[in-house]
């Protein structure tokens, strides 16, 4: 587990589209560091040891698990993405972005690629003034002053303009969604994908408990006779696990995701259960289905079937290892049929066919702003 650490970080910019570069840096940040808690207004600036155009300079409080040397790699990327060129001189120069990291929590780094607290912090208005509106009273970690009285100590004394642009402040999931249940077949990827966004943004996982049910083992040995008594006890489980777990938030935790949703049930136990057995269930379900919370966002990922069987091989559960394709294949048919009828349920369905979201961060990246952008 990554603990998430508050960083301070000053973007700049006096080439091109200054306003757009600065959105650009902002929507980065958010994708790439972690959830922006504050953005501070725009400020002009003129060039700070040089002649140059006027700066448009903002500062930012991130939250992030990067350790401090990977955030600073991770601002160079940022940089170099949005068009930043090489230093042509020693000298101070013109620049279409300049990301700087001002703070990181309390912490005081002296390493040959970065210093923090920013050394030259305290002799720019630039960046306390941006600094100072966010966090004025935040200690610096050496000078043990406020950010608004090193501000008013500052003998900078280059004119700084606050303007009246704002940045938009990329989506949080923390504040657009309390409850995100994340779906798939078996093999789909959801339990990985539910873990990923809990660590990164500071989530309450849900994960369903299927290792501890020992009917699991025998149905994949003897489906007709097992059957009936594993559906019931997932059911059970489930709607217990899901009435807890949704009922008792964790106060230090931003928002809930869990890696199934109660309806799973009834999707299984359609492919599984005889015409009788899922008469009787359907009545046990219907009951405890009007009791479960249902959650902001619905997520199902596609997966196909080939796919699946070689995820299934590659996780080694030997239970597992004898599905037949045809089992997963009815299994996304009923989940396509309920996404379908169920039309108060805010739902999102993510192919993943093509991604490898757990290994390559950019599939995993498009995948989080889908999930942002989905209204």
């Amino acid at each position: 587990m990554h603990l998430l650490r508050n960083t301070y970080l000053s973007i700049g910019s006096n080439l091109e589209n200054r306003l757009e570069n600065l959105q650009k840096a902002v929507d980065f940040i958010g994708q790439k560091i972690g959830p922006i808690a504050k953005i501070s207004s725009v400020y002009k600036t003129e060039s700070w040891g040089f002649k140059s155009e006027d700066f448009y300079n903002i500062c930012v409080q991130v939250s992030t698990k990067l350790n401090p040397e990977d955030l600073l790699k991770t601002t160079q990327l940022i940089e170099n993405s949005i068009g930043r060129a090489k230093k042509t001189k020693e000298d101070y120069e013109a620049r279409t972005i300049d990301v700087d990291i001002l703070l990181f929590d309390n912490e005081i780094i002296f390493s040959r690629d970065l210093i923090v607290p920013h050394k030259e912090m305290l002799k720019r208005k630039f960046v306390l003034a941006p600094l100072a509106e966010i966090a004025p009273n935040l200690l610096h970690p050496i000078e043990k002053k406020r950010m608004q009285v090193l501000l008013n100590n500052c003998a900078d004394n280059h004119t700084i303009y606050k303007t009246e642009f704002k940045l938009n402040k990329p989506i949080c999931l923390s504040e657009k969604y309390n409850y995100i249940a994340i779906e798939g077949n078996i093999g789909a990827g959801k339990t990985s994908l539910t873990k990923m966004i809990a660590e990164d943004f500071n989530a309450k996982t849900v994960l369903e408990r299927f290792a501890d049910n020992p009917f699991l083992p025998k149905f994949y040995e003897d489906k007709e006779r097992f059957a009936f008594p594993l559906e019931m006890s997932f059911l059970a489980d489930r709607y217990q696990q899901l009435s807890d777990d949704l009922a008792q938030f964790d106060l230090f935790k931003n928002f809930i995701v869990s890696d199934y949703y109660i309806f799973k049930s009834l999707i299984f136990a359609q492919v599984t259960l005889q015409n009788d057995e899922y008469f009787l269930y359907r009545k046990m379900f219907d009951i405890m289905y009007k009791e479960i919370s249902k959650p902001d966002l619905y997520i199902y990922l596609y997966q196909k079937t080939p796919r699946l069987i070689e995820n299934i091989k590659k996780r080694g559960r030997e239970y597992e290892q004898n599905i037949a394709p045809e089992y997963l294949d009815n299994i996304h048919k009923g989940y396509a049929t309920f996404i379908k009828t169920e039309e108060n349920l805010k739902s999102l369905i993510i192919d993943v066919s093509e991604l490898d979201f757990v290994n390559h961060p950019d599939d995993y990246t498009s995948i989080i702003e889908l999930i942002k952008n989905t209204d």
